[in-house]
């Protein structure tokens, strides 16, 4: 009596469901679907869906890689790449141009978009330079009167699983109040709505001055979002942190830890994420670095504890006689990787957890610098055409050739 003959199983590598699943897990490197599609026709075929190029940028989207960071030039906004080769984005790849006495302030970079104020044409300016579209928003007319280079910030958010729609936050200081009654203005857009909600107003609370300068939010640092607010350095009168809470639709002022800024000595401030989450604050001074992070007890009472001390001058490669004033230029929240300055050095990056440091080969002059933290994929059949780092080591029309069969 013979056996039932049952049908044979479908290899792994040949079940289209299951293939899918793998090639999502890839790496969100530039190079990595690059190098995938030019295995066999089946996987390219499946790399270039775009319904699967969409998954695989929605996986990663809170996980991406910090592919460079734009600096802003007399009349654009332009990249500069921090990956090395094959993963290098071109410069040329992201560019953002304006017109001859155009005023404007890039205000952050977040979830994939670029976020710009237009001064000139008092329009909120939200692009996407992965795909190139542009989204101009007039300027909510009951903030259009308090808008000034020293205390207007903003930022830019799509929400968790959100890939069409985005949120603008505003964020400005109330001018028709002398200094000890100021108030923080914000207001919420929502691409869903396409319009701007309510005003949304707080007082300061009045602080004993640390420094001749008025209340500013630090012009050199964008958000820090951490779980659902917005956070940004105050300095001058006040030294906080600024909450912007986007459930609640609230505002407040986070002190710092206690004792650790004063008005003697120069140090660098800056919001961060705390190590496993959570909100963090970052403090160097004189080459010292101390990362404190906020908790809270059972009875709901928050407070800062010191979590780490870094001594950055074992890490950085200075003479004792070429020590110099050490700036904090910008922070990638998704990566953990705060971005400093010295006149010595110049421009580099430090991993806060790894404590891995690298130079960027950027020309030394203290600027803003916006982090871009993206998906990415080089340029095949998958991406559309876009231009990008080159897999594997072959040349552009070699890879072309290749990724052409599907």
């Amino acid at each position: 009596m013979s056996s039932p003959r049952w049908p044979a199983a479908t290899p792994p590598l040949e079940d289209e469901d299951l293939l899918t699943e793998i090639l999502l897990r890839l790496p969100p490197q530039p190079s990595s679907l690059p190098r995938a599609s030019l295995v066999c026709r089946q996987w390219c075929c499946l790399i270039s869906d775009p319904r699967f190029v969409r998954r695989f940028r929605r996986r990663y989207r809170r996980n991406p890689p910090l592919v460079g960071f734009f600096d802003m030039g007399p009349r654009s906004l332009y990249f500069v790449p921090t990956l090395e080769d094959p993963n290098r984005v071109p410069p040329e790849r992201f560019a953002l141009q304006f017109e001859d006495g155009d005023q404007f302030m890039p205000l952050g970079s977040r979830h994939g978009l670029v976020f710009v104020i237009h001064l000139t044409w008092s329009r909120v300016l939200v692009w996407d330079p992965v795909t190139a579209d542009q989204h101009l928003i007039a300027l909510p007319p009951g903030l259009m009167g308090h808008l000034n280079r020293i205390m207007v910030h903003g930022a830019v958010l799509r929400a968790a699983g959100e890939a069409q729609h985005f949120q603008v936050v505003l964020m400005v200081a109330d001018d028709d109040y002398d200094m000890q009654d100021r108030q923080m203005l914000a207001c919420v857009y929502s691409s869903k709505t396409g319009v701007w909600g309510d005003i949304i107003s707080a007082p300061l609370p009045p602080k004993v001055p640390i420094g001749s300068w008025p209340l500013m939010v630090s012009p050199s640092k964008e958000a820090v979002l951490v779980d659902n607010s917005l956070h940004w350095m105050l300095f001058g009168s006040l030294v906080g942190i600024l909450e912007f809470d986007l459930l609640k639709q609230s505002i407040a002022v986070i002190p710092t830890p206690v004792g650790v800024v004063s008005s003697h000595g120069r140090h660098e401030l800056t919001v961060v994420r705390a190590k496993g989450g959570g909100l963090g604050f970052l403090i160097v001074i004189d080459f010292c670095a101390q990362s404190w992070r906020r908790k809270t007890d059972c009875h709901g009472v928050a407070s800062w504890e010191l979590e780490r001390t870094i001594e950055l001058d074992k890490l950085l490669p200075l003479n004792p006689e070429m020590r110099a004033h050490l700036y904090i230029v910008g922070f990638a929240e998704e990566n953990n990787v705060v971005f400093m300055w010295t006149s010595v050095i110049g421009l580099f990056l430090i991993h806060l957890e790894s404590l891995q440091f690298k130079k960027i080969p950027h020309p030394s002059m203290l600027a803003r610098y916006l982090p871009f933290e993206s998906v990415f994929i080089a340029e095949t059949c998958v991406g559309g055409g876009h231009d990008g780092a080159v897999a594997g080591g072959q040349d552009r029309g070699e890879l072309l050739l290749n990724t052409s069969i599907c």
